[in-house]
């Protein structure tokens, strides 16, 4: 009896922990019959447009997990503070150009037309759901708070995973927000935090939705995966097209190398500035984030006149050094003759006018 006791606490205890709000909900009613009428579902889950394995032939999870445990991985986190420029959140563009301000890995601002957009905001210490899980932030990355965030016209967010979508951030920051954009699905995580459906607006992908009068967000495939617990790609992952008067914008998300970027170059571009990942990579999973020459080719593809590296500066996702991303993308668009511009965090780009390639990691 003892041990049938032992095992249905621990039985109550994952099923309270799982159940848990950090963790979200699957879709339900008619955002899962939407979702169940998308060309790209099949099988009880949403699917790519190429045959997308989490690991290669020949790789198992396990392998994986064995090289992340115990295989030595040297310079990982930076061994000092990260520089940063504490960035005027509130304050107006100082010309008519988009500016941009990258706060590490994949979250940043964007002041357009009058607008704030901010995406994929992740401020907690670590992009899991316990902050005694995962990888810490680099210390130096902490400089802006969630609770900062007071004026946000747009909250954009490209996927449901953890780096990308943190629970912590987003009860601070949606209060303020005046409305939502997010790929299909992902509404149901936020529904269940507390947020009002009519603040939220969820897209497939080339849906469109013009915002504020003034600009269009478009979801464009990417080539991914979602979950937040055990069942994956129950909700959809996308980039995103953001059109103003003036510019155009490509807000990458995360995305393994494929076809899709030449498709969206040849719809869409070009593009004045593309936002692209760049880190936490592997030959392990080489389908579902992209090397640091694969950024730089999808960004050729997608006929951006700029690129900014994201997704690398804040966290360590993969076994790579914590600065191996940016250096090496640094000389592939050189060899491809491809501007690039490598903001300190917090710093303020503003395109076509101050778009610094300072090399500020190589002082850390």
């Amino acid at each position: 009896m003892i041990a049938v006791y032992i095992l249905l606490f621990f039985l109550i205890a994952f099923f309270i922990i799982t159940n848990l709000p950090v963790f979200g909900r699957l879709p339900k009613g008619l955002r899962l019959e939407k979702i169940h009428h998308l060309a790209n579902y099949r099988d009880g889950a949403l699917q790519n447009q190429s045959l997308t394995l989490m690991q290669p032939e020949g790789v198992s999870f396990f392998k994986v997990l064995n090289a992340f445990l115990f295989e030595k991985h040297p310079d990982k986190v930076p061994d000092k503070a990260l520089h940063f420029i504490k960035p005027n959140l509130n304050g107006n563009p100082k010309s008519g150009a988009p500016e941009v301000i990258w706060f590490g890995h994949s979250s940043y601002l964007i002041k357009v037309d009058g607008l704030r957009i901010l995406v994929d905001p992740v401020f907690s210490k670590t992009p899991s759901p316990f902050s005694f899980i995962g990888s810490k932030a680099f210390l130096g990355t902490d400089f802006v708070k969630a609770e900062e965030f007071k004026n946000i016209d747009i909250l954009l967010i490209t996927h449901d995973h953890y780096d990308h979508l943190d629970y912590n951030s987003i009860l601070k920051i949606a209060p303020q927000v005046k409305t939502i954009v997010t790929s299909l699905g992902v509404g149901e995580h936020l529904e269940k935090w507390g947020i009002k459906a009519d603040k939220i607006n969820e897209l497939h992908w080339n849906e469109s939705l013009t915002l504020f009068r003034s600009v269009k967000l478009t979801a464009v495939p990417a080539r991914h995966f979602t979950g937040r617990k055990f069942k994956r790609n129950q909700t959809l992952w996308s980039a995103f097209v953001l059109k103003t008067e003036n510019y155009q914008l490509f807000l990458g998300g995360d995305s393994g190398y494929d076809t899709h970027f030449a498709k969206i170059g040849e719809e869409f571009g070009p593009f004045d500035l593309a936002l692209l990942e760049c880190g936490q990579y592997n030959a392990y999973w080489p389908y579902i984030h992209m090397f640091p020459e694969e950024t730089v080719q999808a960004a050729i593809d997608l006929k951006a006149k700029v690129l900014m590296p994201v997704h690398w500066g804040k966290f360590s996702l993969a076994m790579h050094p914590w600065n191996e991303p940016i250096k090496r993308v640094v000389l592939a668009a050189a060899a491809k003759q491809l501007p690039l511009v490598t903001p300190k965090l917090g710093e303020t780009i503003i395109l076509n006018e101050y778009l610094p390639t300072e090399n500020w990691w190589l002082e850390e």
